[in-house]
């Protein structure tokens, strides 16, 4: 019998969006262009002769049809997921999702070392720009991620704490501090996320923020881009002690204050319980707690 089936990259096209209720994310999730995904779409709402999305203001809804369509679909695309495991069972790739930053200041030189020593157990890395780290392992590809967390997961799901995040301000080698408090107060403040949460913490948790103004500054998505402008002297950042760790002590980066203070999350590789390479997902934790502890911190005072 043969099967009469609209497009299927059309169908994955229609579930992501209909699942983050925005385009951009699902182009995001797919690795295709927002306009691939709206042309996905049309050619779906062309094959039903109906509309699929709505657009109320700034929110994007599904349509009644679109609604009655999603739950087939999404359970479809579950079975297609569990059938294709089947196949990939002896698959010594390891899928690892992670931040973009993280990525870039610490896991990467990690996982190429790892590499190395486990030939067996290659990893596959997908940084990923995230406003809230997540991962759906249900409709994602991935065996594993590294997530900034509070530690709050599934309970279907395996975690360790790699690390916790200590917020501290960085700026270039050349300024570092120790800084006067005049001089933290005339600073430019360079924001790594646009609510200016990193700041406002730091503020607060050191007692600063009645004689240091939270000051607008410019806006950053992700905490890689205010680390590169303060090093190259436009600014005073927020940063991860543990991931500009190394810049700081080859003279890359400076500190202008030597105070970090707990945000409340961490960094956690996580995984689903029972997976299939339960070996070679604990082998890649065990080696990362190990290159954690291994590693050299500037010596600054804590405060939670």
């Amino acid at each position: 019998m043969t099967r009469r089936l609209p497009p299927l990259y059309a169908l994955r096209a229609f579930e992501a969006a209909a699942r983050h209720a925005s385009f951009t994310r699902a182009a995001e999730e797919l690795a295709i262009t927002q306009s691939a995904v709206s042309r996905h779409i049309r050619t779906l709402e062309d094959y039903f002769a109906c509309r699929l999305f709505e657009r109320r203001g700034r929110s994007l809804q599904l349509t009644d049809p679109a609604r009655a369509l999603l739950p087939g679909l999404s359970d479809g695309f579950d079975a297609l997921e569990r059938a294709s495991a089947t196949l990939r069972a002896d698959d010594e790739v390891l899928r690892l999702k992670a931040p973009s930053t993280l990525t870039m200041r610490w896991l990467l030189a990690r996982l190429s070392h790892f590499r190395l020593a486990n030939p067996d157990s290659e990893v596959q890395l997908t940084s990923a720009w995230m406003d809230v780290d997540k991962v759906d392992f249900r409709h994602e590809p991935f065996d594993c991620a590294v997530l900034l967390s509070d530690g709050q997961f599934p309970d279907d799901w395996e975690s360790a704490l790699l690390f916790e995040e200590w917020l501290i301000p960085v700026c270039a080698a050349a300024d570092a501090g120790p800084w006067s408090l005049s001089q933290l107060q005339a600073a430019e403040q360079l924001h790594p996320t646009p609510d200016r949460r990193d700041w406002r913490r730091w503020l607060q948790a050191t007692g600063l923020s009645e004689q240091v103004p939270l000051k607008t500054g410019q806006l950053f998505d992700m905490l890689e881009l205010g680390i590169v402008a303060a090093a190259r002297g436009y600014g005073v950042s927020i940063g991860d002690l543990l991931m500009v760790a190394e810049d700081v002590s080859t003279g890359r980066l400076g500190l202008p204050w030597s105070t970090a203070v707990f945000s409340g999350d961490g960094y956690y590789l996580v995984w689903q319980r029972g997976h299939r390479a339960q070996a070679r997902l604990q082998r890649l934790r065990d080696y990362l707690l190990a290159e954690v502890a291994a590693m050299q911190l500037p010596s600054v005072e804590r405060v939670l």
